[in-house]
């Protein structure tokens, strides 16, 4: 019963818990970046997730960004988290690469 709990708290540790954020469901380009849309299951509801990433010099930078809102359809999370980068993007322009890569 703990074990289980402190799963759903921290995660499992394995990769599973990680593959559930890494599924994109749609992207757009953007003013010069890619925004792609992958909402994070969590207890039967989508938490608005994404990265947004641009190539600079030869090199793609990606930078995750996660939401704590939620929604209980996958494509309304996806659609919001569109919405969430395109607002990023305009408040943080290219100074958005300068935080931790992915």
């Amino acid at each position: 019963m703990i074990k289980k709990i402190l799963s759903s708290l921290f995660g499992s540790g394995g990769t599973a818990s990680h593959e559930k954020h890494d599924a994109v469901c749609d992207s757009e380009q953007y003013k010069g970046f890619l925004i792609e849309a992958a909402p994070m299951e969590e207890a039967g509801q989508y938490r608005t997730a994404g990265s947004i990433s641009k190539e600079v010099d030869g090199v793609l930078k990606k930078s995750r960004f996660i939401r704590a809102d939620n929604s209980p359809d996958q494509s309304q999370a996806a659609s919001h988290a569109l919405a969430k980068g395109r607002q990023i993007v305009d408040e943080q322009g290219d100074r958005l690469l300068e935080r931790e890569m992915l």
